[in-house]
């Protein structure tokens, strides 16, 4: 009842309390890009610790939650990703401490060089700044996203979604005292107060020039609305149109169990396979045994003429169905004559995200990462390993799908910018 009425209070001048909180972060961001990496780590284990005592409080605010989110009829994969557990918070404690034992990129020289005149010069990685995090759903995205950020010398501004902000809330307050116990200002770490979409907006607007970069972390429509309205750079997360290509030389026995990994481990994450392409090749040996296993884990099937040929129980697919992000138990499949078609296919209809080929030919996997623009190709391996923490980042703010700057999964690295040293003695230029 009284979080309800402050928030109210809160957002009768939203624009007030965002300047504010945008004014503290940038104050905070000049502490925490000078700190030094004992007290941040310091900071980041303390900021563990308090999860891990706040599970409780914790599970008690997201039940609240996640009642009214089942309440809303929302589909199994988007109450799953809204959802805590003792494990998933005790996961969410170990990435932290991940964190915490990475290598400090702030100050670290990516490149150093001579030039004729005897100056030398470096380049060296340096903190973003202030950062604006917009997130739906996850809850576990406030400890990532915190942690990440003050690993890499930024502070954070924090918009969960409003089904979770209860959840996200008690998380960012074990967080703030984390900060606090390692002598660090809690203001690196903030959290809007309030559900009021006017909040997004006034992050969006850059809050006068105090934010410098936003990482967008949801569904296509909050991402295509922050990318259209953002006047500030934004880490593109678009959906994740995923795809596996079985190849002609894929082996049954271990494409099986691996695409049902890819598609049923967790439906709702962003690296869930959505499409299969099957090769022609194969379709006689491969296809049916392939989808069979996914029926019988609970898959609905969307597919081409083939494989409705094939595969009675297949539902015929309709032409959006080959960029459908369905973030559920469903996946289309398709026969496709070759490793050309498969590759156009994805061009076509893919979102630049990750895509897999499954095949023993070295040749046509090697063509395959080489041609697929994608953020992250696998090769014989579950399109659900795109995730920082698989990719020993110790999280991950988002994959981002856009060609700039970052790419891929947005860790410590991802959060710094650089700036060059020179050091002379006495050069002048003639």
């Amino acid at each position: 009842m009284t979080t309800t009425m402050v928030l109210k209070r809160e957002s009768e001048d939203v624009a007030a309390v965002m300047q504010a909180i945008g004014r503290t972060a940038r104050a905070a961001a000049r502490k925490i890009a000078l700190a030094p990496s004992h007290a941040k780590d310091t900071a980041l284990r303390a900021m563990a610790a308090e999860i891990r005592a706040s599970e409780t409080r914790i599970l008690e605010a997201n039940a609240f939650d996640v009642a009214a989110i089942e309440k809303s009829g929302a589909l199994p994969s988007f109450v799953d990703r809204a959802t805590l557990s003792p494990s998933r918070i005790e996961a969410m404690a170990r990435g932290v401490e991940e964190i915490a034992d990475l290598t400090d990129p702030v100050g670290t020289v990516i490149a150093a060089w001579d030039r004729p005149n005897g100056l030398h010069f470096e380049r060296v990685r340096t903190p973003l700044g202030v950062i604006g995090v917009i997130y739906e759903s996850r809850p576990n995205v406030t400890a990532d996203a915190g942690a990440l950020c003050l690993k890499s010398g930024n502070s954070v501004i924090l918009r969960g979604g409003s089904d979770t902000l209860r959840t996200s809330s008690v998380i960012h307050a074990a967080l703030v005292r984390g900060l606090e116990a390692a002598g660090l200002p809690g203001a690196a770490i903030q959290m809007v107060p309030t559900a009021d979409r006017a909040a997004v907006g006034a992050m969006l607007d850059g809050l006068g020039g105090l934010i410098d970069v936003i990482v967008p972390r949801g569904g296509k429509s909050l991402v295509a609305r922050i990318q259209d309205e953002a006047r500030v750079p934004v880490f593109a997360h678009l959906e994740g149109i995923v795809h596996i290509y079985v190849h002609s030389g894929a082996d049954l026995a271990m494409a099986i169990p691996l695409i049902v990994n890819a598609k049923m481990r967790r439906t709702g994450v962003c690296g869930a396979a959505e499409t299969l392409l099957i090769d022609k090749a194969v379709a006689a040996t491969h296809l049916v045994p392939i989808v069979r296993a996914l029926i019988e884990a609970g898959c609905t099937i969307r597919g081409d003429a083939e494989t409705c040929r094939l595969v009675p129980e297949a539902s015929p697919a309709a032409e959006q169905d080959w960029s459908a992000e369905y973030l559920d138990a469903i996946i289309a499949v398709k026969v496709v004559d070759g490793l050309d078609a498969a590759i156009d296919h994805i061009e076509t209809y893919g979102s630049h995200h990750t895509d897999a080929i499954l095949t023993a030919d070295q040749e046509a996997a090697d063509r395959f990462l080489a041609e697929v623009d994608s953020a992250i190709v696998l090769h014989n391996a579950s399109t659900q390993f795109a995730d920082g923490g698989e990719f020993g980042f110790g999280g991950e703010i988002g994959i981002a799908t856009g060609r700039m700057h970052a790419r891929g999964p947005v860790g410590v690295e991802q959060l710094t910018s650089f700036k060059y040293r020179v050091h002379g003695a006495g050069q002048t230029r003639p």
